[in-house]
């Protein structure tokens, strides 16, 4: 620390000094050209055609590397798209541009104008006519040869590990065409791209505990969302049959390495479909996504390899507990229960059947599913939103999608039916009651929505960052968002 402080003193001397000399920093310079599409247009030439060329350019850049000669020497630049070596020498640039280059230090923006040539190494190169310092910066960057590795620190500047360590970016730009994908896919289904409040008087749509907030001006406690449900559902009761929202969700709960209070969800909603109709949807969203990230059907994610091409696997609960040994009734809830003490799992006297089965499902045989896998037949005791099985009203017609084990979309047919609904918002306000602080609210605005009539509709949510860590191979939510919650340092 004590280092990097004097290292900070010394650079703000010569910005001091800069000043004095009368260097300003003036907001005029606009580069035409990136690494990247230099790299690609000239990198094929051999030396004497692109001299031949005469290729002029004009970057910008932050100055990564740097070598000090006599009479010449060497940069790299790093701009959004790549590096570019930089050649700076008396007899082009001039002694005085020369000289003030070599003050300059690393991690300064720098503007550069030359010639394109390639060293007798083969690399491409700017042969620097002009050169101007845009940007002094004041911090040292990390050591240049080992980058930005101190996972905390990472997370904390994340602007130091964008400019150090160029995969991370790449994670962030394939994050970027993941969303764009799910965007173009719903709206090649004919979906409606909207928006639902962030700030709700009352929370709903998952069960999940949610942050509070008071608004002055109305007097009023209010909720981030936990997730925009309830209010999409209105829009489809109004007559907007299908629609989408890409949204920030907030749940005051742990973090994780699958856990941020702050998260991304993909939500769509579609009037007279059901959830077969969603199944299949949410495979094709999937599979696009991969494709745009990672230009192919398989990835692998931490040493497993994972196929997206093939159909995705189907699996009712209680198959997916069987599969595990467990032999018995899945209905019985003392059985259930009995299954779950031998676990070590604690639960409470008050959950019935529904409530166990899952949570022996989540104990034995999720930590199974790595293969995109459709779990189905989720008790009505479980899925408070999810419409019931015509043949069998204690399952919904409910599906979760995990693939390596985490859940990465959740989607049912809708219950459309207020009186059913109106049922299960009290026994959730039942359990809020005795203490669960994730518990739904009652929303007696909902039922109403739903008296006007919601027609039969299918909806879905899924998990933006989970399916980005799948597609980048990234370990931990956080290196899939730019600024995850930390504590204070």
């Amino acid at each position: 620390m004590e280092e990097d402080n004097k290292l900070v003193e010394e650079r703000r001397a010569k910005l001091k000094a800069l000043r004095a000399q009368g260097q300003s920093f003036p907001n005029d310079w606009r580069p035409a050209h990136h690494a990247a599409q230099l790299a690609q247009r000239y990198g094929g030439l051999d030396k004497a055609a692109l001299e031949k060329e005469g290729a002029k350019v004009r970057i910008a850049g932050r100055m990564m590397l740097k070598r000090v000669m006599g009479k010449a020497s060497f940069a790299t630049l790093q701009d959004s798209t790549g590096r570019l070596q930089v050649y700076v020498a008396n007899d082009v640039a001039g002694e005085a541009a020369h000289e003030a280059f070599k003050h300059w230090d690393l991690g300064d923006i720098v503007g550069v104008e030359g010639t394109l040539f390639k060293t007798n190494k083969g690399e491409l190169t700017v042969n620097a006519r002009t050169l101007r310092l845009l940007v002094k910066a004041l911090r040292p960057l990390p050591e240049k040869f080992h980058g930005l590795t101190d996972q905390e620190m990472r997370y904390r500047q994340r602007y130091v590990d964008l400019v150090v360590n160029p995969e991370v970016r790449e994670v962030f730009a394939a994050r970027s065409r993941i969303v764009q994908s799910l965007r173009e896919t719903l709206v090649a289904e004919g979906y409606l791209e909207v928006e639902t409040p962030m700030m709700q008087p009352i929370p709903g749509g998952a069960v999940a505990r949610p942050f509070r907030t008071h608004h002055n001006a109305l007097g009023m406690d209010l909720y981030l969302r936990i997730a925009p449900e309830l209010y999409l559902k209105r829009l489809v009761v109004g007559g907007m049959e299908r629609v989408f929202e890409i949204n920030r969700n907030f749940r005051n709960e742990g973090i994780s390495t699958k856990h941020n209070p702050e998260f991304t969800m993909l939500e769509w909603y579609c009037a007279y479909r059901d959830f077969e109709y969603m199944v299949e949807l949410t495979e094709t969203l999937v599979r696009n996504a991969a494709r745009a990230a990672r230009g192919a059907d398989k990835v692998t994610y931490q040493g497993n390899a994972i196929d997206f091409g093939q159909p995705f696997a189907r699996l009712p609960i209680p198959e997916a507990i069987r599969r595990q040994g467990i032999a018995g009734d899945l209905r019985d809830r003392a059985f259930l229960s009995r299954k779950l003490t031998e676990l070590g799992v604690e639960h409470k006297a008050d959950q019935g059947w529904g409530s166990l089965q899952l949570m022996l499902f989540e104990t034995v045989a999720e930590k199974h599913l790595v293969a995109p896998t459709f779990v189905l037949d989720f008790p009505a005791e479980v899925s408070p939103l999810a419409r019931r099985k015509d043949a069998d009203p204690g399952l919904t017609d409910r599906f979760e999608l995990f693939v390596d084990t985490k859940e990465i979309a959740n989607g049912f047919s809708e219950l459309n039916d207020p009186e059913d609904q109106a049922e299960r918002f009290r026994e959730q306000a039942a359990k809020k009651e005795s203490g669960d602080q994730e518990a739904m609210y009652y929303d007696a605005d909902y039922i109403r929505a739903l008296e006007v009539g919601l027609p039969p509709t299918a909806g879905a949510g899924l998990g933006v960052d989970r399916l980005v860590m799948l597609l980048t191979d990234s370990a931990s939510i956080r290196d899939v968002i730019l600024f995850p919650h930390m504590r204070p340092e």
